[in-house]
């Protein structure tokens, strides 16, 4: 099996997170997921994100998923 090429998807959930004053932990709250899977999605280590997830961080954000993410050229 090859090596996985790195992924060039770029979180902006930090940003987000500044923008709308609210904590990783207290959004990790209203998500309900763990501080810790925000914050490897927050550091771009993260491999995959569930529809579910992504809609409950948008709704917490008041974002579009294309806030949250973009790809680097």
């Amino acid at each position: 099996m090859p090596p996985e090429k790195p992924h060039r998807i770029h979180c902006h959930l930090d940003r987000l997170l500044n923008e709308h004053n609210i904590s990783l932990t207290d959004l990790a709250e209203l998500v309900g997921v763990t501080a810790i899977n925000l914050s490897v999605l927050k550091n771009d280590r993260a491999k995959a994100i569930r529809f579910s997830t992504l809609t409950a961080i948008c709704d917490a954000l008041d974002c579009q998923p294309g806030e949250l993410f973009s790809v680097e050229r």
